[in-house]
């Protein structure tokens, strides 16, 4: 008999719907469908099924029972015999419908159906008898969405036939919008917020991490056409699982091969006529259609499986007219290649390997109103993703498993029109052939009364001859030819290895099951930015008010007619090469050690996540004969901050209480340290090659001069800074209302302090201006001096130190409050499914990771942003109250219905609060800048509350009893709710308050699919 690797100690109360179809002479099995139970995920991707034969006869033995699960999905059965108490384990099992066959001593034999999620166990009770009959076959049909029991974490399952039978979406995230307690977000990368940011998620495909490096945010793009199940958890978690997300864990298992070749082919369609007329006025112009094809099947018959697919979606836009006439239309193609391996090597001995593919082009994007064609936007995005693990029982209470993955992400954005024109530092620009040069913004003219007028307009209306666009006959400034400016390549590497050992004691009264995990882990990113020819070139005309670089000296700003904006990275060195690329990246260890104890009517869960986190830099090497400890070296990697194994420990504590034998009352506290920074990119010294460089030239286009545009540049670590953590108190219960509806209710408390930002060294003393009507810095954080007090002498031999010089310190203060109170309901009958949810919570402090940039909806720095940077930007500086994630009242209910006539009705309906915005003043605080600067405490204003409805209906046609045709359709948005969010908080623009994005319109989509 196997040991189970997740053990009943963290067991949750599903209360399987239970059918005992007994024989006409006797009933001869009497079977409980107790808890599905469920752990946090491991790398296995797997599930597994215990339980306990008893029995009130005398005679009967339940030791030596021999228990049988056999699947489609598992290449061999499993078997196992019951210990003396009668219990069993099956562990590490391919999630799927399990048949479960039980031969006691007599010969009698029962055999039950038995569901198997992602990351849950089974739990199943048999109660014996006397044999008088053959075999008894009894069902037992658990939910696909498991509620929860007897475990402290809020975790959630959704299996196959929820995600098949709902409304959701092709993309991986669309499949958020189903869990309970996470909110509904159409954000395209910023993830949704469900106790936590939106970039401190954690995204697991096969087991694979496909979070983006450094980011945080979900960077792959799987779709679910081969998820086959989904596990989610959003708080109280173990110390199994390597779980250090700030907000929630999510990981998804593929669909596999069984000993039945099966295929399918499915082909859906969204036309541009299909949607509804957006809020925002900028009509659908795009077709989208998605080819989907699979395979699977055995290599060899009970030993070897394979599964395999191909994906390709498209978009294609309409041609369209700007100002400078037609341009070509927008279109995106992408092909996705998957194929999957399991192979059961011995009884007990289970191996899968993975390779994702994926390549996507895309061209014609980013073309404004007074554009020309050639100067749009293209992009590459190459996506490979490869896992290899494995599960061996090793002997009856020991289990080991393993798990090595490779994820990779090149994404390059570039113009569709390349030029040929490499600059050179001191170079001449060609002023006849402009448009070859780069991108030309066309000048306008300036107005007669302009004291500047006369010595720039004429040679202005020269290039508004050349380059303007015609309006009523006449030609204009103000439009864009030329070629895009920019070559934009971001690569993201992640290698990754876990390693699993989990053993069971049985004592008279106690059973420990005891993990132990160890994980490395290495992100990297790579980043280049290189200029199209000369990049954006301006025209400055001679005017004599321009503002020189501060670096530039020798010239007058009147001799200066044209400006080139050039990547720092475009120009050639002595040896003809370009700088080279910025590589950043964070190493960690993790070890896990738990211990979940079983005693009783209660169960203890005793763990601890210890993890060590390294930052590398570029652009530094040692030299300890300068003050800093190094010297100046490009492209050199070092190491640039390390936290020890002693400031991460994150214990997981946990208690449940089984007072009926099914319902619970649980408590737990879990700590993390969430692992997502961008600052291994954000504080590297090899930055500084990163800076656009203003070249400036005369009338002739003869070079004149040159300065580094303002950016930022490599920054060092204050002392004694603790790493980001969260804490978070559960409680919560569990109760089945009857064998098919089952409620559980918790309240969760979560706090999040020590937060790292880049700021002024001089940021707790520099005074506010004379006109600022804010207080200015508490006594208590002014008292406690500059970031680092000698920050010149760390400098020494890597820069030059200034009271403003920007380094990476603690945020003063710095917190985050999460209060939730959740009820979830759900109910599953023989052909309906339904699941009810709503949470109130309160989400604030005066660190909001969601609103530290002007366009949230991105790959914004964690530990670089607007926070911090000067006055009116602090913690302190009216940043305290509601969080932008915020949502009081979340409401959600889904399900579906399968009728008579071989047809499912799938609905989803979404209620929640409109998000917290506030108003940025630079005014309230001596400043022209408004930006990031509340002009009253955060989140003082709330946009409306968002409700919407989807729809689905699937009619399938069952041809010679074995193809499947299959019509569906999908209707998004059904009453066409377009609410308005992501509001102009800026109080001196004049759209301030308006909205700035908007819930999609009401879409249609249908498909039609063969199942062969």
């Amino acid at each position: 008999m196997k040991s189970t690797q997740h053990t009943l100690a963290k067991s949750r109360l599903a209360c399987a719907t239970q059918r005992a179809f007994s024989s006409q002479k006797t009933v001869s099995a009497f079977v409980l469908a107790g808890m599905l139970a469920c752990a946090p995920a491991l790398a296995q991707q797997a599930g597994g099924i215990r339980g306990k034969v008893t029995t009130e006869q005398t005679g009967i033995s339940v030791e030596g029972v021999t228990v049988v699960a056999s699947s489609p999905v598992l290449p061999r059965p499993r078997t196992v015999q019951t210990r003396e108490d009668g219990s069993f384990n099956l562990p590490l099992l391919i999630p799927g419908r399990y048949t479960l066959t039980i031969t006691a001593a007599d010969g009698s034999v029962r055999t039950m159906e038995v569901d198997v999620l992602l990351d849950q166990t089974a739990n199943v009770n048999v109660d014996l008898e006397p044999r008088t009959a053959g075999i008894e076959t009894i069902q037992i049909i658990g939910s696909p969405l498991m509620a929860q029991s007897t475990n402290a974490a809020l975790g959630t399952s959704l299996g196959a036939e929820v995600v098949s039978s709902l409304p959701i979406g092709q993309d991986y995230r669309d499949m958020l919008k189903i869990v309970p307690g996470v909110q509904y977000s159409e954000a395209t990368v910023l993830g949704p917020a469900a106790g936590g940011s939106g970039a401190h998620n954690k995204y697991g495909f096969d087991g694979v991490d496909v979070s983006m490096p450094l980011f945080g945010n979900l960077a792959s793009e799987p779709s679910t056409h081969d998820i086959e199940m989904v596990s989610i958890e959003r708080g109280g978690a173990k110390a199994i699982g390597f779980n250090r997300s700030g907000g929630f864990s999510i990981n998804s298992k593929s669909k596999s091969g069984t000993n039945e070749f099966k295929g399918n082919i499915d082909y859906k369609i969204q036309n541009r006529s299909f949607s509804a007329t957006p809020e925002d006025g900028v009509i659908e112009d795009k077709d989208k259609t998605w080819l989907t094809t699979s395979l699977s099947g055995p290599l060899i018959e009970d030993r070897l499986f394979f599964y395999g697919s191909y994906y390709r979606p498209e978009e294609e836009g309409s041609s369209r007219v700007t100002a400078y006439g037609d341009v070509k239309p927008y279109k995106s193609e992408r092909d996705e290649y998957f194929g999957k391996l399991t192979w059961a090597a011995t009884d007990d001995l289970l191996l899968n390997a993975s390779y994702r593919d994926s390549d996507k082009e895309e061209v014609g994007d980013s073309i404004g109103q007074f554009e020309a064609d050639s100067v749009s936007q293209g992009g590459t995005a190459s996506q490979k993703i490869f896992t290899f693990d494995g599960t061996y029982i090793l002997g009856d209470y020991t289990t080991l498993s393993f798990q090595a993955s490779k994820f990779e992400l090149k994404t390059g954005g570039r113009p569709d029109v390349i030029l040929s024109l490499v600059p050179e530092a001191g170079g001449s620009l060609d002023i006849n052939n402009l448009e070859q040069m780069g991108y030309i913004s066309v000048p306008s003219l300036l107005a007669a009364d302009n004291a500047q007028a006369a010595v720039f307009n004429p040679g202005a209306q020269v290039l508004i001859d050349r380059y303007g666009y015609v309006e009523d006959g006449v030609r204009k400034g103000g439009g864009g030819v030329g070629a895009y400016s920019q070559f934009n390549n971001q690569n993201f590497f992640r290698d990754s290895i876990e390693l699993a050992l989990d053993h069971e004691i049985i004592g008279n009264n106690v059973v420990h099951s005891i993990h132990i995990g160890l994980k490395y882990n290495e992100s990297e990113e790579e980043l280049s930015r290189l200029s199209n020819g000369w990049g954006v070139i301006t025209y400055n005309g001679g005017k004599a008010d321009l503002a020189l670089d501060s670096t530039v000296t020798g010239i007058n700003s009147g001799d200066v007619y044209y400006i080139a904006s050039t990547e720092q990275m475009s120009f050639l060195n002595e040896q003809g090469q370009t700088v080279s690329p910025i590589f950043s990246s964070i190493k960690s260890l993790n070890l896990e050690i738990n211990d979940t104890i079983e005693h009783g009517d209660f169960i203890y869960n005793i763990g601890v996540l210890i993890s060590k986190d390294t930052l590398y830099g570029q652009g530094l090497s040692p030299n300890s004969a300068n003050g800093s400890g190094f010297e100046l070296a490009r492209g050199e990697k070092y190491k640039m901050y390390s936290f020890d194994w002693k400031d991460m420990i994150q214990p997981r504590l946990g208690v449940t209480w089984r007072y009926d034998g099914d319902d619970t009352i649980f408590a737990n506290y879990a700590s993390y340290n969430p692992e997502a920074s961008s600052l291994a990119r954000a504080a590297s010294w090899d930055r500084n090659t990163q800076a656009s460089l203003r070249s400036y030239f005369d009338a002739d286009g003869n070079f004149l001069a040159s300065g580094v545009a303002s950016g930022s540049s490599g920054k060092l670590f204050a002392d004694n800074m603790k790493p980001h953590r969260i804490d978070e108190i559960t409680l919560g219960t569990t109760k089945a209302i009857t064998d098919r509806l089952q409620l559980r209710g918790h309240t969760r408390y979560r706090y999040g302090s020590h937060f790292w930002e880049d700021m002024p060294n001089n940021g707790r003393i520099a005074p506010y201006p004379a006109s600022s009507q804010a207080p200015g810095v508490p006594a208590h954080i002014a008292e406690k001096g500059l970031f680092i007090p000698d920050l010149a002498e760390r400098m020494d031999g890597i820069g030059t130190a200034s009271p403003t010089t920007y380094v990476i310190a603690e945020v003063d203060d710095g917190q985050t409050k999460y209060w939730e109170v959740s009820v979830e309901a759900e109910y599953f009958g023989d052909r309906t499914y339904l699941n009810a949810s709503y949470v109130w919570s309160h989400f604030y402090g005066n660190f909001d990771q969601d609103n530290t940039t002007t366009s949230n909806d991105a790959n914004t720095f964690l530990g670089s942003s607007f926070y911090g940077d000067g006055f009116g930007r602090y913690s302190w500086d009216n940043r305290y109250g509601t969080l932008a994630a915020d949502k009081p009242h979340l409401f959600k209910v889904f399900g579906y219905y399968t009728t008579d006539w071989e047809a499912n009705v799938g609905a989803y309906f979404i209620y929640q609060s409109g998000a917290a915005w506030e108003a940025w003043d630079g005014s309230y605080y001596g400043s022209t800048a408004s930006t990031s600067r509340y002009g009253e405490p955060a989140g003082s204003r709330r946009g409306p509350s968002h409700w919407q409805l989807d729809l689905s209906y699937t009619q399938n046609f069952t041809l010679a009893d074995k193809y499947v045709l299959r019509f569906r359709a999908d209707l998004f948005n059904v009453f066409d709710r377009q609410t308005g969010y992501n509001f102009d908080p800026t109080v001196t623009n004049t759209t301030f308050g308006e909205a700035r994005k908007f819930y999609n319109p009401r879409r249609l989509q249908l498909s039609v699919g063969f199942d062969f």
